[in-house]
C-alpha cells in the first residue's frame, strides 16, 4: 500500500511518502493550486488532501484501479476539478478512468461570501464516491460527514458527469449559519446498476437536476429545510429505475419528472410534498 498525505494551509506543506503521482503547489498562503496526475502502471494507493482556507484549487486526475481518495476544503470559494460544463471545446474538471476507486470529497464554507464548487467525471465502473459539502448524510446508509465547524454558510455547488456502471453515488449539501443557494447537476450514461442518494438541506434555495439514461439502478433525492425546492429528474433508461423524490419546505416547492418505462413489471416512482 503506498500514501501520501498533503496538507496545506497558510504554514504548512508536508509531503510524506512519494507515489507515482504528478503534483505542483502554488503559494503556501491560500489560494494554493494543486494539480495531480497519476502516471505510471501501479494500483492500490491512498491520497489524502487538506486545504485550509479560502481560493484553493484542486486538479484531480487518476487512471488506475482500487485507489483510495479524501479531499477536504474548509474555507471559501474552493474547488475541487470544476468545470461548468462537459462538451465540445472544454477540458475534462476531475477526471477517475480506474475500477474499484473510493472517493471521498468534503467541502465547509466556514467564513460566508463566495461558495465551493466540485465537478468530477467519471469513465469507469464499480466506483464508490462520496460528496459532503455543509455536513450530513441521512441515509442511504449513512457515512456520516465529520464537519470541524458548527458555522456553515453553504452556497455548495456540484457538477457530476457518470459515465459508467455499478456506481454508488452518495452527496449532501447543508447550511446551517447562512441562507445561501445550492445547486446540484448530475448526468449519468453509459453503464448500468448506478445507486444516487442525494440530500439538500437546511437553509436557501435548493436546485437538483438529475438526469439517468441507464437501467437497473436506485435513485433518491431529498430537499428539506427553508427556500424554494426545484428538482428536474430526467429516467430514460429502458429498463427498471426506481426513484423516490421528496421536497420538505414551508415555501415553494417545484418539480419536473420525465420517466421512459419498457419493462411489464413498471417502474416505481414517488414523490412526496410535506
Amino acid at each position: 500500500m503506498k500514501s501520501l498525505l498533503f496538507k496545506v494551509s497558510s504554514i504548512l506543506v508536508m509531503l510524506i511518502l512519494y507515489i507515482p503521482v504528478f503534483f505542483m503547489a502554488g503559494s503556501v498562503f491560500a489560494n494554493n493550486e494543486i494539480y495531480i496526475t497519476q502516471v505510471g502502471t501501479s494500483n492500490n494507493f491512498t491520497l489524502d488532501i487538506t486545504q485550509d482556507g479560502d481560493d484553493n484549487v484542486v486538479q484531480l486526475s487518476v487512471s488506475h484501479d482500487n485507489n483510495t481518495i479524501d479531499i477536504d476544503q474548509e474555507g471559501n470559494n474552493n474547488t475541487v476539478s470544476w468545470v461548468s460544463y462537459w462538451g465540445s471545446g472544454q477540458g475534462w474538471g476531475g477526471d477517475l478512468d480506474g475500477s474499484g476507486n473510493t472517493l471521498k470529497f468534503e467541502q465547509y464554507n466556514t467564513t460566508g461570501s463566495d461558495a465551493n464548487r466540485i465537478g468530477f467525471h467519471i469513465n469507469t465502473n464499480d466506483n464508490t464516491v462520496h460528496i459532503c459539502q455543509g455536513k450530513t448524510f441521512d441515509d442511504s446508509t449513512d457515512t456520516t460527514c465529520e464537519a470541524t465547524s458548527t458555522s456553515e454558510y453553504g452556497g455548495h455547488t456540484v457538477n457530476l458527469d457518470l459515465h459508467s456502471g455499478d456506481t454508488n453515488l452518495k452527496g449532501s449539501q447543508e447550511t446551517d449559519t447562512g441562507n445561501a443557494d445550492h445547486y446540484a447537476q448530475i448526468y449519468t450514461y453509459g453503464g448500468d446498476n448506478n445507486d444516487i442518494f442525494f440530500k439538500q438541506s437546511g437553509n436557501g434555495n435548493k436546485t437538483l437536476n438529475l438526469t439517468v439514461r441507464t437501467d437497473n439502478g436506485e435513485q433518491e433525492v431529498i430537499q428539506a429545510g427553508s427556500g424554494t425546492h426545484t428538482a428536474t429528474v430526467d429516467l430514460t433508461g429502458a429498463y427498471t429505475t426506481d426513484l423516490s423524490l421528496t421536497q420538505n419546505s414551508g415555501t415553494n416547492q417545484s418539480y419536473t419528472l420525465t420517466n421512459n418505462c419498457q419493462t411489464s413489471s413498471g417502474c416505481a416512482i414517488s414523490v412526496t410534498q410535506e
